[in-house]
């Protein structure tokens, strides 16, 4: 979806459903796909020299276990604010620190702006740190990388990490 700037003259709203094929197929690791098609409710207010984005995305997305690599449904409910803003011309890049206010800043060249590419940094940002399929997710076996959710493996238990393994034989 491309938004034409110079058409907001006050306020503007933008709602949309997102199907299953608008996610890229290659586009992460983490997120295989839509699972429930996203519905996306975008406010867009111009004030001054800037633009303000008030947006809600809800919907199903199917994430990558971190531990044991299968697929799983997560529900996805995010809201987010951000302001666009027009580079001002001549201003030199400079390093600065950056305040949490400046988080929800983004630059836009041009006039328009892909609210598609805002909408998937969005639901990047709303996911977990550790994407779990279950709280209690075992993983898998480290040494023949059978699933441990699905089927108990014949290994033989490794008490010591191989990395400490050499520690063993030290004697105090």
């Amino acid at each position: 979806m491309i938004l034409s700037l110079k058409a907001i003259q006050e306020e503007t709203e933008v709602s949309e459903v997102l199907e299953r094929d608008w996610w890229p197929a290659a586009e992460s690791d983490q997120i295989l796909g839509i699972d429930v098609p996203l519905h996306v409710r975008i406010k867009v207010a111009k004030v001054d020299d800037k633009f303000l984005l008030e947006g809600k995305v809800t919907g199903g997305v199917l994430l990558r276990c971190d531990r044991c690599l299968d697929s799983f449904h997560w529900d996805l409910a995010s809201r987010f604010h951000l302001s666009l803003l027009s580079p001002k011309p001549g201003n030199e890049p400079m390093e600065v620190e950056l305040l949490d206010d400046d988080m929800e800043v983004e630059f836009v060249q041009g006039e328009a702006i892909d609210l598609d590419r805002m909408i998937m940094g969005q639901i990047y940002l709303s996911l977990p740190m550790k994407s779990l399929c279950k709280e209690g997710c075992l993983g898998l076996c480290p040494a023949c990388g059978v699933n441990l959710n699905v089927k108990r493996c014949e290994c033989a238990p490794q008490n010591i990490n191989p990395a400490f393994e050499k520690l063993k034989n030290l004697k105090p």
